[in-house]
């Protein structure tokens, strides 16, 4: 059976639709009430006029615990009960995985970050202590070294230089240069991901940033937490057990996720931009991605309608959910909020970056952009990378 140009057109236009309003506000018009608050939390973006939940930093600290460990127990007894029900099993062991993945997410991109900003707890050292244990447990860079490289992350004379972490990410973790083309980037994208070499070199590292850090104490906190964890799996006869629910999700599950979300938050502008530096660069170095896709076009017939609804329920229950849940966790999508405005109302992200974008964004010398779509964002970012100069980065 062939498909006509029509229907073809309905497809490509759903998977790489046209520029025009909003698609937020437009499915605050054409969408339901009772969608709107799902909608705002799966796009990061609000309805036109909608209020702030007014939410504290406790919210996002109880947030990622209950979906770290609540994820890992659903896990956990689904792998248990895979000879009881197995089919219900292999049905909830995905959600646990992806549950466990969003919580160490959370814990990675909110808590970890906004500890390094000082703005999670009221003082200082209660921030420090957190981070400091949240790098020894989940095996992230030793909080403090993270804390000073992140501070030079937001000097806009420093971004894209050596001395920036995304640059050093892209380079020594990712192995890519400007000097790749965007199909280059593709594919070494791809074979990296699924490279057992490539994870243990970054999960190695990683060991060394959390658990062999210039702070003794808290590396044996470290230590003392994963042999516990180790040995107790061990002695209860579920080292299996263990591992999927919990190693799995810690290692290659969490290091996929911070790949792609790193590869998405930055682009590189151009070089004139890159040389005046300031503001400017903070303008074009960054983007709103927001997990979504524009409603079907209005006005067409019934049929075409129906593939196209249809086509759009599935991408954002399916495939958006999943990318918000596991890449775009917290206020990952409004990265260039942060940017413009570092430690400001993170709490609220993504009705903050909203009321920012009505205002003009004042002190910028241009507003907001967005790519919907983590794929499409990566993709552009790729292009930019290609197009700069090949002795820019790597």
């Amino acid at each position: 059976m062939f498909i006509s140009a029509q229907d073809l057109q309905v497809r490509l236009e759903y998977f790489d639709p046209p520029a025009r309003v909003d698609p937020r506000a437009d499915m605050a018009v054409r969408l339901p009430n009772w969608m709107q608050p799902l909608l705002t939390w799966l796009t990061a973006k609000p309805a036109p006029g909608e209020q702030a939940p007014g939410r504290k930093p406790g919210y996002y600290v109880v947030a990622a615990c209950a979906a770290t460990f609540g994820g890992s127990g659903l896990s956990a007894l689904a792998l248990l009960g895979l000879s009881v029900h197995p089919l219900l099993a292999w049905l909830l062991l995905p959600a646990g995985l992806i549950a466990t993945s969003s919580g160490l997410g959370l814990f990675q991109v909110v808590i970890f970050h906004h500890c390094s900003h000082g703005t999670v707890f009221k003082k200082p050292v209660h921030n420090r202590i957190a981070g400091r244990l949240i790098s020894a447990i989940l095996l992230f860079k030793y909080f403090d070294g993270y804390r000073h490289e992140h501070m030079i992350h937001h000097n806009p004379a420093k971004l894209f230089t050596m001395e920036d972490e995304f640059t050093d990410f892209v380079v020594n973790i990712c192995n890519f240069s400007s000097a790749f083309s965007r199909a280059r980037l593709w594919r070494n994208l791809i074979v990296m991901l699924l490279s057992p070499v490539f994870h243990c070199r970054f999960m190695i590292k990683r060991i060394r940033g959390g658990l062999n850090s210039p702070n003794r104490k808290y590396n044996l906190i470290g230590i003392g937490v994963w042999s516990a964890l180790i040995a107790g799996s061990i002695a209860a006869h579920g080292f299996i057990i263990f591992a999927v629910a919990w190693l799995l999700p810690v290692s290659v599950l969490l290091q996929i996720a911070t790949v792609l979300r790193i590869l998405c938050e930055h682009r590189v502008p151009s070089i004139e931009i890159i040389e005046a530096r300031g503001s400017e660069i903070i303008c074009h170095a960054t983007a709103g991605v927001f997990a979504g896709a524009p409603l079907p076009r209005p006005g067409l017939g019934f049929a075409r309608a129906a593939l196209a609804w249809s086509l759009w329920y599935a991408n954002m229950l399916i495939v958006q959910l999943f990318v918000r849940c596991f890449v775009l966790v917290g206020d990952a999508p409004c990265h260039d909020f942060h940017h413009r405005r570092p430690g400001k109302q993170w709490t609220n992200y993504i009705h903050a970056r909203q009321a920012d974008q009505d205002a003009g964004c004042p002190g910028y010398p241009h507003n907001y952009i967005e790519t919907w779509g983590l794929f499409r964002a990566i993709d552009e970012n790729f292009a930019a990378l290609a197009a700069a100069p090949s002795d820019l980065i790597g």
